[in-house]
């Protein structure tokens, strides 16, 4: 028997032409014009796969998608939202509320089939539970931590920040890096990779489900999940897929209160669409003339991107003794806004946490470059407060 799919929508363009298209595919398809017709019909005939407008006179597509995954009979029916809102804050909206996939008017015919077939192929392993579950979380509150080149720390702030979080609030937290081809958190973490992240850059914009996220999720001894980037060099081309980074930034903000990304380096088009997700921003650099100047161009782009100053803060990492570093407070100067924290020199202790396989923060929680990390920790906490 063929799957049968319900259209809600009040334009009449698109139930015709949409619906004509899936019926040449073999599915049978019922029409609603607006979402009160259309939540009748979904408890009336059971569709396997929902397909949702957004803007309806009646009543939202949201609010269709709350008042469907709160009653068991239509929990776990795929919802697919199809409509011309398409800012980032809408898609987030659309995943919060319960929605399995996001797809934009207009869109290509096969682009279409092809997200149907992948929410119709999965949709057996959703039970009513998990998607209950799903429209009931809050969106996270999202950190992204970056430099403007490689080897300045960023895994390390990363590291240290996810697990200075838990310290302090023991809420559920996710480090995730974002980074492949160049993964090193697996190995400074001792756990062994997988290939998560790798799988769900691969695949489609509607493979990135929970459960695939979920698993590709491992729990580290400091109490915090961990998603790690491959080492594999081939990798590296999966930078570039900026809507598998959207998607997967959004479904990590419903699993965890706090979701820390380690962005790596740059202002790629993918990390400019993880920065636009994200609560707070960090970004490390050095106390040396050419980190200083580059620093100041990413923080104008930044600005330039109409992200708010609050957001951001500025660690300045002095990773070597050297009198080649310029003082903090020069370095603040030149820079032209203040510096969150400085973390002293301490190669001692990144020793030991790195035979230790865990973050100088859980290393030695008492040394100064520990409690360093714990100023960062609750300069986010007490931003998150203010929101």
């Amino acid at each position: 028997m063929s799957e049968k799919i319900l259209i809600i929508d009040d334009d009449v363009d698109t139930l015709r032409l949409v619906g004509l298209m899936l019926q040449r595919q073999g599915y049978q398809v019922v029409a609603a014009a607006n979402g009160t017709q259309g939540l009748t019909k979904a408890f009336e005939e059971r569709p396997q796969l929902i397909l949702l407008d957004v803007m309806m006179p009646d009543m939202d597509g949201y609010e269709v998608t709350r008042r469907l995954r709160k009653n068991p009979a239509t929990a776990a029916i795929p919802i697919l939202m199809f409509t011309a809102k398409t800012q980032l804050d809408d898609k987030v909206t659309g995943f919060e509320v319960g929605a399995d996939d996001y797809l934009t008017k207009p869109t290509h015919p096969t682009e279409l089939q092809s997200h149907v077939k992948a929410l119709l192929a999965r949709a057996s392993t959703k039970s009513p539970e998990d998607m209950a579950t799903v429209s009931q979380e809050r969106h996270g509150y999202v950190i992204g931590v970056v430099s403007v080149r490689g080897g300045l720390g960023v895994t390390t702030v990363a590291t240290n920040l996810a697990a200075g979080l838990y310290n302090r609030t023991k809420a559920d937290v996710v480090l995730a890096e974002f980074t492949p081809g160049q993964g090193t958190m697996a190995s400074d973490l001792g756990i062994s990779a997988n290939s998560g992240l790798t799988d769900i850059l691969k695949g489609t914009v509607a493979e990135i489900t929970r459960e695939k996220v979920q698993s590709s999720l491992v729990t580290h001894g400091m109490g915090v999940r961990v998603l790690v980037s491959s080492e594999s060099p081939t990798d590296v081309d999966l930078a570039a897929r900026a809507e598998n980074f959207e998607t997967l930034v959004i479904r990590l903000s419903t699993m965890a209160h706090y979701v820390v990304l380690d962005l790596g380096s740059g202002l790629s088009l993918s990390n400019q669409k993880i920065l636009a997700l994200c609560s707070d921003r960090i970004v490390v650099m050095e106390g040396m003339p050419h980190s200083i100047q580059h620093t100041k161009l990413l923080l104008g782009e930044l600005s330039t991107m109409k992200m708010d100053a609050k957001s951001i803060s500025v660690v300045l990492n002095n990773r070597q003794r050297s009198d080649a570093q310029i003082p903090w407070a020069q370095v603040q100067k030149d820079l032209g806004r203040p510096i969150l924290t400085t973390l002293t020199p301490m190669p001692e202790l990144f020793l030991q946490a790195s035979r230790s396989r865990t973050p100088a923060l859980i290393a030695q929680p008492e040394n100064m470059t520990a409690q360093q990390f714990l100023k960062i920790a609750d300069a986010i906490l007490e931003r998150e407060k203010a929101r």
